[in-house]
């Protein structure tokens, strides 16, 4: 498999969001809007490819039986980072996505992926494979986002193009069901058509 296949196969193959339906929490809860959505995305993307590379590294060397508590301190490490640095320059996203960015912790996502494929692979495979993820994941969130902000607020971005409210039940939970639900078949209903 060429390195770039592994780069493009966590953006369309095994998109986190439309294809493996994971990391449903962050993705339902932190997509009021579109700034929200890629911001939650960048934020796990940076951990997947700090924590990938380190995981690949460390795999050799970590007994099976404390591998995954290994994997997690390694996660939450990064993690912490993200979040300082996320406080430090973008506060306002910060504050917004809140109980979130410790979460990325335990999302599935970041974990599956040390587990399934950073610890069997080498540093550069597995830093392009939390690439890929990453922006498979971030484009999910943020498309989730901005269809959820143009229906519910009539804003895309954050910036208001209408004066009038948009429908309320888009910024609600419900409105997170249905818009991941039809995204979901579009996506995989224009990749169907991709690799037939």
């Amino acid at each position: 498999m060429s390195k770039f296949k592994y780069l493009l196969e966590g953006i369309v193959k095994n998109n986190p969001t439309f294809v493996l339906v994971l990391g449903m929490c962050p993705t339902l809860a932190t997509t009021t809007s579109a700034m929200n959505g890629m911001g939650m995305g960048a934020a796990t993307m940076a951990v997947l490819i700090c924590s990938n590379m380190v995981i690949s590294l460390l795999a050799p060397i970590i007994p099976d039986k404390v591998r995954i508590p290994c994997y997690i301190v390694v996660i939450a490490a990064f993690v912490t980072v993200v979040q300082f640095v996320m406080q430090a320059f973008t506060p306002a996203l910060y504050e917004t996505l809140g109980i979130f960015i410790p979460l990325i912790v335990v999302n599935c996502i970041v974990l599956g992926r040390a587990e399934a494929f950073a610890n069997k692979h080498s540093v550069l495979e597995s830093a392009l494979d939390g690439i890929g993820i990453g922006i498979g994941f971030t484009i999910a969130l943020t498309c989730i986002g901005l269809v959820r902000e143009v229906l519910g607020n009539l804003s895309a971005f954050d910036h208001k193009f209408a004066s009038s409210d948009g429908m309320l039940v888009f910024v609600l939970a419900p409105g997170a069901f249905l818009v991941l639900g039809y995204l979901m078949v579009i996506f995989n209903k224009i990749k169907g058509k991709k690799n037939a």
